[in-house]
């Protein structure tokens, strides 16, 4: 077999094959052997049927096109790696050229990863925003504590702000009562917001035993957005009394014994929160940077997938909230043409990001050992909210265990970039994300680590 390659564009070439005919010999016999299976021949037993047989009752044409059919993949599968020809996707096959016990011809058309020129990345300079921790965060840390060790007191008044109240609901369409619209016995809390609009307003002022009737849409049912009229009815009023935030709370809630020792310890947990997410603004910048440093074609096909995947679980996680693709756009104040050209500028990112630090891997070796491989399968069964064993059955049966791989890859292939980059706040301070841990702490550097030679990063 003979092959070469024709570069069309940056991200596809075109495979020429020529195969002499002796080549397909396989492919030929057990295309005679499947169509002998399938045919009955007075004289013959089933499966022992001669070839010049078939070839008389059913024709060589039939049986040359599922040879040929059975040998192309190979053959092109072939002819990818004599090249080494980086593809992806499905190649477009044409076949140019055929001839009975002589020759097969064949063209392929592939898109392929584009060939990608790094510059030397030591030392590159990325900024992040400063890690700052307002009060006003603190103290809404502490106000939530002090909730979960609050108490509910009924109170004989009109319902105010922030109560907690038992109420009844009973919807109703033209004087009709909705049957599935209707509740009793609801806990809510005033000014929460989670149940239907105007409720708030409707049971503010209200006490125990009065109703009032208010329009409003309804989230969910078969008369899901209509206008209908909701009827409620306040039977009980309660009062959050929240602790004191003193000594004895911080006892009681927590293991220090004061509450300066408590309040000091919810700013350092927010300090470690927010290390992390400067670490993810650091991760997101190097690679940003980066992607402005490198020309990096994308390839069509690819970046059609990618928008037609997006777009896919967009609709289910809309789907799941119940809200209109039109609400989506209103919330986030855009039009229809900003989310499109928005959503591809994100696509070609990601694919840019992926040739990358693919790219990055292969030149640093890097490689990913069963343990980085079951951890990463926890983390997608934690967020599937599935059991590991159940994700990881998925991931096989539905061969995505290659996928997986190269997630963890790209992962390990940013962190060296990362690691080899110079962070920078907004105030000009270095940020250490060598020693950082998953948890927000500094790891500590021995003597001996402080002390040892730095060896030199192998350059892109």
């Amino acid at each position: 077999m003979k092959s070469t390659v024709e570069s069309l564009s940056p991200t596809k070439v075109k495979l020429i094959v020529e195969v002499p005919f002796e080549e397909l010999k396989p492919s030929l016999d057990a295309a005679y052997q499947s169509i002998a299976q399938q045919i009955q021949v007075p004289g013959f037993r089933k499966g022992k049927i001669p070839p010049q047989v078939i070839d008389q009752r059913v024709g060589r044409g039939p049986v040359l096109e599922e040879a040929i059919n059975d040998a192309l993949p190979k053959l092109y599968s072939q002819a990818v790696q004599d090249n080494q020809v980086k593809a992806i996707g499905r190649p477009e096959v044409d076949v140019t050229e055929f001839n009975d016990r002589e020759s097969l011809q064949f063209s392929a058309e592939v898109e392929v990863r584009p060939e990608i020129t790094l510059p030397d990345l030591e030392g590159l300079q990325a900024e992040v925003e400063d890690i700052a921790i307002a009060d006003t965060e603190v103290d809404e840390q502490i106000e939530a504590l002090r909730q979960r060790f609050g108490s509910l007191n009924p109170v004989e008044r009109a319902v105010a702000d922030k109560d907690y109240i038992t109420i009844d609901l009973s919807a109703s369409k033209d004087g009709e009562k909705v049957e599935e619209a209707q509740a009793t016995g609801l806990s809510y809390q005033v000014g929460s917001g989670q149940l239907l609009d105007g409720l708030d307003e409707a049971v503010t002022g209200l006490s125990a035993g009065e109703s009032k009737t208010f329009v409003t849409q309804l989230v969910g049912g078969s008369l899901k957005g209509d206008d209908v009229d909701v009827t409620v009815t306040v039977t009980a009023v309660k009062e959050q009394e929240l602790p004191a935030f003193d000594d004895d709370f911080a006892q009681t809630a927590s293991e220090f014994d004061t509450a300066d020792e408590l309040k000091a310890d919810v700013a350092a947990r927010l300090e470690r929160g927010k290390r992390l997410e400067q670490a993810g603004e650091a991760r997101d910048a190097v690679l940003e940077k980066i992607l402005t440093l490198v020309d990096v074609p994308v390839p069509d096909g690819l970046l059609t997938d990618e928008l037609a995947a997006r777009k896919e679980n967009l609709e289910q996680q809309l789907g799941y909230s119940g809200m209109s693709f039109e609400q989506f756009l209103e919330g986030e104040e855009q039009t229809q043409e900003e989310f499109d050209e928005d959503l591809k500028k994100r696509s070609e990112d990601a694919i840019k990001a992926q040739f990358v630090l693919d790219l990055v891997a292969e030149q640093q070796e890097l490689s990913v050992n069963d343990q980085e491989l079951t951890e990463h399968i926890v983390r997608h069964a934690q967020r599937s909210g599935v059991s590991p064993d159940q994700f990881a059955q998925h991931a096989v049966e539905n061969n995505l265990v290659p996928s997986l791989v190269s997630e963890v890859v790209r992962g390990k292939a940013l962190a060296h970039l990362v690691e080899h980059a110079v962070v920078k706040d907004a105030s000009g301070n270095p940020v250490e994300l060598k020693t950082l841990q998953p948890d927000g702490t500094y790891a500590e550097v021995t003597e001996a680590e402080a002390e040892a030679p730095v060896e030199e990063p192998a350059k892109a």
